[in-house]
């Protein structure tokens, strides 16, 4: 069939009449196949738009091939439960890999053709382009033999290139909606995550406790918290959720509930390790683990019992001078299965400070490819060990940052510092 002139443009017209006023893709390609209709015939047909993600080139995206979906005529199963659609296998998924058209006279003898349904005889479809790249394909199928020609083809394309700019619009509308739903899903997960994390320094007499969390993301893998228990103890926490983002904050988050649940009891650290080693799988399916630094500090006597499971090793600076690093050597929890952890105990006395952290402090990198390190955080402590706790913290804060060139955090970053006060 040929378009003259004139119905081109009284197509085209009609075309933008009925998708000027939308954004919305599926109103888009349901108004393209209701006026495809009036010129070239089809017992089937359908709209697929490539994910935006194909588009720009970026191959690793987890989700389908395609993202939008119009159909005409079939009667099985939904689009987004056809694998062969999703992922842009048969003709249709041709013409948009290789951007050029496929006339069909005989489905049943192209081996490019997979079957959508028992009666389609013949097929038509051409890429709809943007910019020399396809964005998705029209397609339409005939039960009949032959009924579509090379001359239908430039028809068809008409349409096509007519609504690609719409179709392009909408996707990037829709894209945009999508991140805007994302952007606020994150900002409400920070804002759950914050509420987790101690916002005021514990109570406990003799001492000064400072402790803060600065995600590299938005939310992050790192947990630091103070639990109260009976008998003026304090439990202390530190912790390091494999991978960054959503999926650690989940993981952090079920951990602190876990790690507060058993730490209520009178159980020793160690006890505590081995019971949350064998819970933890059951909410990171084994594709997390977790690395902590738990103790109990008794209040009055300064004894300080602690687990160490695949954590960074305390720093103890004595009063004296002196730098202990209290090794404790257990593995990650939520990797193996039906260990022993232990524990071990020292004595925090008048003037020594604790410090505990996560990688992200030591890891740190500066332009010559250098870690910032335990002898630098040491270093920054024994300048400063005169300060309280959370001024010590600003301190080390302004360290890294300056080691680092301002470049920022490449890791999450948790310090927390405990200074037992001498007695007056």
């Amino acid at each position: 069939m040929d378009l003259t002139l004139e119905k081109k443009y009284q197509l085209l017209l009609d075309i933008s009449h009925k998708v000027r006023d939308t954004l919305d893709l599926d109103e888009i390609m349901e108004h393209l196949l209701d006026t495809v209709k009036t010129v070239l015939d089809y017992d089937a047909a359908g709209i697929f738009v490539l994910n935006q993600d194909l588009v720009r080139g970026r191959h690793e995206s987890t989700l389908g091939m395609i993202a939008g979906i119009a159909r005409r005529g079939f009667d099985h199963n939904p689009p987004e439960e056809d694998d062969m659609l999703m992922h842009g296998q048969g003709i249709t998924g041709y013409v948009i890999q290789n951007c050029q058209s496929v006339v069909v006279t005989d489905v049943r003898l192209d081996p490019r053709y997979v079957q959508g349904r028992r009666a389609t005889l013949s097929e038509i479809t051409v890429p709809i382009i943007r910019n020399e790249r396809a964005i998705g394909a029209l397609n339409l199928e005939s039960d009949r033999l032959s009924v579509y020609t090379p001359e239908d083809v430039e028809v068809l394309q008409f349409f096509a290139d007519a609504a690609a700019i719409s179709i392009e619009k909408a996707m990037l509308h829709k894209q945009l909606l999508e991140q805007e739903l994302i952007g606020r899903q994150l900002e409400t997960a920070q804002e759950v995550q914050f509420n987790l994390l101690p916002h005021s320094s514990p109570n406990l007499s003799g001492y000064d406790i400072a402790g803060v969390c600065i995600p590299t993301d938005k939310i992050g893998g790192d947990y630091f918290d103070y639990i109260p228990l009976s008998n003026n103890r304090l439990g202390l926490a530190v912790a390091d959720v494999s991978g960054h983002g959503i999926p650690a904050a989940l993981v952090m988050t079920a951990f602190r509930a876990l790690l507060r649940t058993k730490a209520l009891g009178r159980s020793r650290p160690a006890n505590i390790a081995n019971t949350i080693d064998q819970l933890l799988p059951e909410f990171t399916g084994n594709n997390h683990f977790v690395t902590v630094l738990y103790a109990v500090l008794e209040g009055p006597s300064g004894n300080l019992t602690y687990i160490s499971c695949g954590h960074p090793p305390p720093l103890l600076l004595r009063a004296n001078g002196e730098v202990e690093k209290l090794n404790c050597h257990n593995p990650a929890l939520g990797i193996f299965q039906n260990l022993h952890f232990s524990d071990e105990e020292t004595i925090l006395a008048a003037g020594d400070i604790l410090v505990l952290y996560t990688d992200g402090v030591i890891e740190l990198m500066n332009q010559q490819n250098e870690s910032f390190g335990i002898k630098r955080l040491v270093h920054v402590i024994q300048e400063n060990q005169q300060l309280a706790a959370a001024d010590l913290i600003l301190k080390v804060i302004r360290a890294t940052s300056a080691f680092s060139d301002d470049y920022g955090f490449l890791d999450d970053f948790t310090l927390v510092i405990v200074r037992r006060e001498n007695v007056q």
